[in-house]
């Protein structure tokens, strides 16, 4: 009868499903009581002719997000462990829930985990299917034994006849993927310490379908000792929901002692375990909470993990981060990992057999990228805008002037700083014959003069860059050694800075070398140069990750310079190293150096965006490590929660920007 119900009211209408669910899911208390009422309130609202209930609302472009911008969110979630260890250590006996509390699963939702599963036995849709055939079983329980409470086995049972699979095969999958995906929430493992070091009598209780066995050895591995007890309902055929295995706990420990329960459930873990005899502790779940920061505009595994990796540490309530560790952690974690990955798959596909990471932007990426595939051929090339343009001046002369000096225009240089930048300081004097005045503004009206300036002595120009041609070609020269094809890895925009080293590494240092420039993202519809890099992508000399004017356009269209949306993503490829000035002839050794701007910013606080970036790496991989298909992380997937952060104005990443000053000039 519930479940004909179910499918009446809110299968029936997609509208009506999707605007229910968006309010039940993972609702407790009042709220639940409040989504049924909604529920009637949708269908009596569509048969008085209310038809447009009944179609699913269109999705908002891009998601918004109010994130919190005074302080970080790890902080908003911190809870004291020995607070809680000393309150729940004034009772006999502690009671913890399993799942969501003690036990944490890799996924934003537990469902999600079979996914994993439907992949391994082969399944389509495995997890809609997996979840109807536990209702199925549980529903057919309570009409036989008046109780909703199954096993797996039974569980299978019912797939089995959904699906074919055998229930035996199927249970062993499901069960070996729960344990090598369960970890030991951080906070709780601490309260769960502290509790024993007191002597204190801890047991576990919990409403799951999985055997006592096997949860056992979950809670060995997630790092608790594993010989308490266990009181499980599909055991036991009563349930924390009901009340009845809170009885049974107190009936077996002893009803003359006192008892606390931990949970994650406002009606299971904190109302039933109060009216039962219990002094209840509630614990505010890592991902119930963090849906209204989370982006969810994602691929639905990816995404999942990805909240689910994030919450699990920003949320448990074990630690307190800054703000630009958890800029580097939630929104560059997910895209650092899937860069890394996406230029390993790239480079062996290609057969690439060196990877330069330009600086420094390159610094976490290889610090990340070896983490994550130690052994591999990379080098760190000391490379920036500047250095680019001044060293391949002679190949890309309009990329050059374009950096130079059309960037700055109506900026408030002068014509001499404008030249002494360039650093040609000893052309000022000849300014004279030009019509130009060393103090003049470098505006709209005096560009055109000083093009027209430099064009007049393009080969002094030359002649007093051939040093640092020749000092860099020294240097990258040694690092290409040995190399027929290499990747030069760069965060953006239009690849210039990898596509002027392949072109000195063929023209000027006649290496014989194929240099391909690999990028997170290109130019966008909203730069002044859109197109800029187009032909070198279809021809393949330039490879985007994220998005270009041919993948990924919704990105392309909404990534707005403007906006500082390239200074975003700079930040979190951010390095304690300067900017490089170029690479200049060192007398004393006859070789080339490189020389560098002053630094710009505090250490310490790039320190702390790189940390968030590699912890979160090593959370993902240490997580996924046995399914190795989840490094497959989209171009898409990884920009969602910037976008999830630039919302609101970029609100949150103009305050995160605050805490850094990032140099925008061409150097950087």
């Amino acid at each position: 009868m519930r479940y004909k119900l179910y499918e009446l009211l809110v299968n029936r209408h997609p509208g009506i499903c999707q605007r229910y669910h968006r309010l039940h899911d993972n609702s407790t208390g009042i709220k639940k009581y409040v989504s049924w009422m909604y529920l009637l309130w949708l269908n009596l609202a569509y048969l008085c002719g209310a038809r447009s209930l009944g179609r699913a609302a269109e999705l908002e472009i891009y998601e918004e997000k109010k994130l919190p911008v005074s302080t970080s969110e790890s902080s908003e979630a911190f809870i004291d462990a020995g607070e809680l260890a000393e309150k729940l250590a004034k009772y006999d006996v502690i009671s913890f829930d399993v799942f969501d509390t003690a036990v944490l699963r890799p996924f934003s939702r537990p469902e999600d985990l079979f996914y994993i599963a439907g992949e391994q036995l082969s399944c389509m849709d495995f997890k809609r299917i997996r979840m109807e055939a536990e209702w199925d079983a549980r529903r057919k329980n309570h009409e036989k034994n008046g109780s909703y409470e199954v096993s797996l086995r039974e569980i299978w049972e019912s797939c089995q006849r959904l699906t074919g699979i055998p229930a035996v095969k199927g249970m062993e999958r499901e069960m070996a993927w729960e344990l090598k995906l369960c970890r030991g929430n951080d906070f709780m493992r601490k309260v769960y310490r502290q509790l024993k070091e007191a002597g204190k009598e801890i047991v576990f209780t919990t409403d799951m379908y999985l055997p006592e066995d096997l949860i056992r050895d979950i809670l060995i591995k997630s790092g608790y000792e594993g010989k308490e007890r266990i009181f499980l309902s599909s055991s036991l055929g009563k349930s924390k929901a009901a009340g009845e295995l809170y009885d049974e706990v107190r009936k077996t420990m002893g009803e003359d002692l006192s008892f606390a329960h931990v949970g994650d459930n406002g009606a299971s873990d904190v109302k039933m375990a109060e009216r039962h005899g219990f002094k209840a502790f509630y614990y505010p779940g890592v991902n119930s909470r963090s849906e209204a920061y989370r982006s969810f505009d994602m691929s639905p595994v990816t995404g999942s993990a990805y909240r689910g990796v994030v919450n699990s540490r920003i949320r448990c309530g074990a630690e307190k981060y800054s703000m630009l560790y958890e800029y580097g952690y939630i929104y560059g974690g997910l895209f650092v990992t899937g860069y890394c990955h996406f230029i390993h798959r790239y480079c062996r596909e290609k057969e690439i057999d060196r990877i330069l990471f330009l600086s420094r932007d390159g610094d976490i990426l290889k610090k990340v990228y070896e983490f994550l595939y130690p052994g591999e051929e990379t080098e760190y090339v000391y490379w920036s805008r500047l250095a680019a343009a001044k060293t391949a001046a002679e190949y890309m002369k309009y990329d050059y002037v374009r950096k130079l000096i059309r960037h700055k225009v109506n900026r408030g240089y002068t014509i001499s700083r404008v030249l002494s930048e360039m650093e040609l300081e000893e052309l000022i004097p000849a300014l004279g014959g030009s019509g130009l005045e060393p103090l003049d503004r470098l505006s709209d009206k005096t560009r055109e003069g000083l093009e027209d300036f430099v064009n007049v002595h393009w080969k002094e120009i030359l002649d007093i860059y051939a040093p640092q041609r020749k000092a860099a070609g020294q240097i990258i020269g040694e690092q290409l050694k040995g190399s027929a094809k290499a990747a030069a890895v760069d965060i953006g925009w239009a690849g210039s800075g990898a596509a002027a080293l392949a072109l000195l590494a063929e023209k000027e240092w006649k290496l014989p070398v194929d240099i391909t420039a690999i990028v997170a993202g290109t130019n966008t519809a909203l730069s002044a140069e859109p197109d800029m890099s187009d032909p070198f992508i279809l021809s393949g000399r330039l490879v985007s990750y994220m998005y270009s004017s041919g993948e990924n356009r919704d990105l392309w269209k909404k990534h707005d310079p403007a906006r500082g949306y390239n200074i975003f993503w700079e930040l979190l490829t951010s390095s304690r190293e300067p900017s490089l000035k170029g690479y200049y002839p060192d007398e004393s050794t006859g070789r080339g150096r490189p020389v560098f701007a002053d630094p710009e910013c505090e250490p310490e606080q790039i320190d702390e965006i790189q940390k968030g970036i590699m912890d979160f790496a090593s959370d993902y991989r240490e997580a996924f490590k046995e399914i190795d298909y989840m490094a497959n992380i989209s171009g898409r997937d990884a920009y969602a929660p910037m976008l999830a952060a630039a919302s609101h104005g970029e609100r949150y990443l103009k305050a995160a920007l605050s805490h850094l000053n990032v140099k925008e000039d061409v150097g950087a």
